[in-house]
C-alpha cells in the first residue's frame, strides 16, 4: 500500500464465537464474512475485556480495563476526559466515522432497579458526577421533531449515526430516518403487532416490520454511502459499523425469519451435563424448576430445550442478515477501489451462553460462550487464510490499529499489538484477564457479582469477590467446562499458582496514566 491504510470495522452485539461458518457451525452459512476469514487472520481465542457490552465497546475504544477506564459495568458512561484511539486517528488526519449502536452511554432512559446505598448520604459517590453529558444516546434526545445532534467529536468520532437498543425498537437517528419513512413506526413495532407464529421461546417475535426498514439495512445504507464518500478523499477513514443484532430481543424481519429450523439445533452442554455446578448456577436451576424465571430482562436466565432451539435458530436467522449486510459493504469497498488499501476487521462485543447449562443471555458465569467472540482481521492484498490460537483481548485492538496507522499509541494503553501475529508469531501473551462487574443483584448473590477470570495455559480460573467458591476448568480434556476442580485435591497447587498469576494480572492492569510531569 503506498499510503496509510483505511479501516472498516465491523462489530455485532451478542455473538458467539462458534456462530460463523467458518467458525465450524454446522448449520448457519456467512460467505460473505467467512470471505474476510479466507483471506485474513481468523483468531480462536479472542476473548472480551469484560463479558458485558458497555464496558467491552469502552475498552474496544480506550485498549484499556473497565476497572480503569472507569465504565465498569453498564449503566454507567464512558467519561469523556478518556482518550480513544479513535481521537488519535482523528487528530493524525483520520476521517472517523460512527455507524450504529454505540452504547458507550445508556440508552434506556430507565432507572437501575437499585439504589446506590448511600443515596440520601450529602455526598453519595467517591467519584464526583463528572460534568460531562452523559445523555446523548437516551431516547428523549430523539423524541422531538428538530433532529438531535450529538456533541462532536464524539469520543473521536467526527460523524456520527447512533442507533440504540436492539430489536425492532432501535431509537437514534435511526428513528428519526424512520420517522420520515414511514406515518405511524409504531404499528410496526414489538410484540402487539407482531405476525403469526407458533415459537415459544421468551423475547421472541416476529416483526411486522420489513427487513427495509430494519436496523441491520438502515446501518449498511448508511455505511454504504459513507464509503461512497471516501473515494473523493484524500485522507485515510476509519469506519466503526455496528449492528445491535443478533442481540435478544430474538426477532429476525422478513424473509429472515423461519431461514433456520429449530430442529436442525441440540443443546449440546445442558445443565444435567455439569458434574459439580456452583453456587450461582445452581440457583438459576432452581428458579426454572420452581417457576420463578424472569425471562423479561436483560439477564440471563435458564430454558427449556425447545426455547433455546428456536433461539438458535432466530439468532442464526438474524446473523444472516448481518451476513449480506457485510456483503453489500464488501462489494462497495470493491466498486470504489478501496479494498486495495482497507483493512477489514470483524469482532462481536460479547458472546451468549445460548443453551450452555440451558441457559440463554449472558450473565454473571464467563463461561467461555459470553467471553470468546469471532475476531478476523483482512488485509488487502492478502490472498490466503491464516488462523492463530494466540490468547487475545478487546483491548489489543487500539495499540494494533494505532500501530498500523503509523500512529505512536498513547501511554496508559493496556493491550499488546496484534501486528506480529499478523507476521506469522504463534504467541501474543502466557495470561489473559477478564474483569466482570455486574450493576444489579442476582444469580443468588446478596450485592452485585463481581468477579476477576484468569485464562492460562488451557485453563480458566474465576474468583468472585466476597465468595469462598470459585471455579477452575481444565478446558483441553473440558472444553465445555462441565467438572469444576476449585475443591480438587489433585489441582490444589495448581489452583494457587493460578490464583497467584491472576493477582499478578490484576496488579499489571492498574492505571499508568497520567504519567508524572514533575518530581515530587
Amino acid at each position: 500500500m503506498s499510503k496509510r491504510p483505511n479501516f472498516l470495522f465491523i462489530i455485532t452485539d451478542q455473538q458467539r464465537a462458534d456462530y460463523l461458518g467458518c467458525m465450524g457451525h454446522a448449520q448457519l452459512k456467512t460467505p460473505n464474512i467467512d470471505s474476510l476469514a479466507a483471506r485474513g487472520l481468523l483468531f480462536d481465542e479472542f476473548h472480551t475485556a469484560s463479558p458485558v457490552c458497555m464496558p467491552n465497546r469502552a475498552s474496544i475504544l480506550t485498549g484499556r480495563y473497565p476497572s480503569t477506564h472507569g465504565l465498569r459495568k453498564n449503566g454507567l458512561h464512558l467519561p469523556l476526559h478518556n482518550s480513544t484511539f479513535v481521537e488519535a486517528l482523528r487528530q493524525d488526519g483520520y476521517n472517523t466515522a460512527m455507524i450504529g449502536k454505540s452504547h458507550l452511554q445508556p440508552f434506556t432512559g430507565r432507572e437501575i432497579p437499585q439504589q446506590n446505598p448511600a443515596a440520601h448520604a450529602r455526598i453519595p459517590d467517591a467519584h464526583q458526577e463528572c460534568p460531562d453529558d452523559w445523555t446523548q444516546e437516551e431516547p428523549a434526545r430523539w423524541q422531538g421533531q428538530t433532529p438531535y445532534r450529538v456533541e462532536l467529536p464524539y469520543y473521536g468520532f467526527e460523524q456520527v449515526k447512533i442507533v440504540t437498543q436492539h430489536g425492532d425498537n432501535c431509537g437514534g437517528h435511526y428513528y428519526q430516518w424512520l420517522c420520515e419513512q414511514v406515518e405511524d413506526p409504531a404499528a410496526l413495532r414489538g410484540p402487539a403487532n407482531q405476525l403469526p407464529h407458533d415459537y415459544i421461546c421468551p423475547q421472541a417475535f416476529r416483526t411486522a416490520m420489513p427487513e427495509s426498514l430494519h436496523p441491520t439495512s438502515y446501518i449498511a445504507q448508511q455505511a454504504r454511502e459513507y464509503l461512497q464518500t471516501q473515494t473523493e478523499e484524500d485522507t485515510p477513514f476509519f469506519a466503526f459499523v455496528s449492528f445491535p443484532d443478533p442481540h435478544h430481543p430474538f426477532a429476525p424481519p422478513g424473509k429472515y425469519w423461519g431461514r433456520h429450523n429449530p430442529e436442525d439445533f441440540e443443546v449440546r452442554t445442558p445443565y444435567s451435563k455439569h458434574r459439580n455446578p456452583p453456587a450461582h448456577l445452581q440457583f438459576v436451576a432452581k428458579q426454572f424448576r420452581d417457576g420463578l424465571r424472569n425471562t423479561a430482562t436483560e439477564k440471563a436466565f435458564m430454558a427449556s430445550d425447545r426455547e433455546i432451539r428456536e433461539a438458535m435458530a432466530l439468532t442464526c436467522d438474524m446473523i444472516s442478515m448481518i451476513d449480506d449486510a457485510v456483503g453489500t459493504l464488501l462489494d462497495t469497498l470493491k466498486a470504489t477501489g478501496l479494498e486495495n488499501n482497507t483493512i477489514v476487521i470483524f469482532t462481536s462485543d460479547h458472546g451468549d451462553y445460548m443453551g450452555d447449562f440451558n441457559l440463554l443471555l449472558k450473565g454473571p458465569a464467563p463461561l467461555r460462550s459470553i467471553t470468546r467472540v469471532p475476531m478476523i482481521w483482512a488485509e488487502p492484498g492478502q490472498h490466503r487464510p491464516q488462523r492463530t490460537s494466540a490468547l487475545a483481548s478487546a483491548i489489543d485492538f487500539a495499540p494494533s490499529i494505532l500501530e498500523r496507522a503509523g500512529i505512536t499509541p498513547y501511554h496508559g494503553i493496556q493491550g499488546s499489538s496484534l501486528l506480529p501475529l499478523l507476521g506469522g508469531d504463534a504467541r501474543l501473551r502466557d495470561s489473559l484477564l477478564i474483569e466482570h462487574e455486574d450493576n444489579i443483584a442476582h444469580w443468588g448473590f446478596e450485592t452485585p457479582a463481581h468477579s476477576r477470570t484468569l485464562l492460562h495455559d488451557g485453563y480458566r480460573l474465576t474468583l468472585y469477590q466476597g465468595q469462598t467458591w470459585g471455579e477452575l476448568y481444565a478446558l483441553e480434556d473440558d472444553p465445555h467446562e462441565c467438572h469444576n476442580l476449585w475443591d480438587s485435591a489433585e489441582r490444589r497447587e495448581l489452583r494457587f499458582e493460578l490464583t497467584e498469576r491472576l493477582l499478578r494480572q490484576v496488579i499489571a492492569a492498574d492505571d499508568r496514566s497520567p504519567w508524572p510531569k514533575r518530581l515530587a
